[in-house]
């Protein structure tokens, strides 16, 4: 992935190798991948929360912590990210796949 003339290296699965070369262009263009067209900032929190987790951690949170944590239900996050919080939202975070993630 080519973003900003920065060369973006995916696994084979589109997570990102290096997460520390993240940032909100590439965010926005995996989300586009996603098929969500903008951001909105039900987006930008569930995403920089668990971008923070995993800065703190080296994990991505769990589905029940980031519900907890952002008071946004399971459901409305499915609606958010209809490929789910941990394939559509760890991947627009920069995340490495997370484990358990198919």
């Amino acid at each position: 992935m080519q973003i900003n003339d920065k060369d973006i290296q995916l696994d084979k699965d589109g997570f990102m190798i290096d997460p520390d070369l993240w940032n909100d262009a590439i965010a926005r263009t995996i989300a586009n991948e996603e098929g969500i067209e903008e951001m909105s900032e039900e987006h930008w929190k569930i995403v920089n929360f668990i971008r923070n987790y995993w800065r703190e951690n080296n994990l991505a949170p769990t589905v029940r912590l980031l519900c907890q944590e952002t008071g946004i239900s399971l459901r409305h996050i499915y609606k958010l990210f209809t490929s789910g919080p941990a394939r559509g939202a760890c991947r627009i975070a920069g995340l490495p796949k997370p484990d358990g993630c198919v």
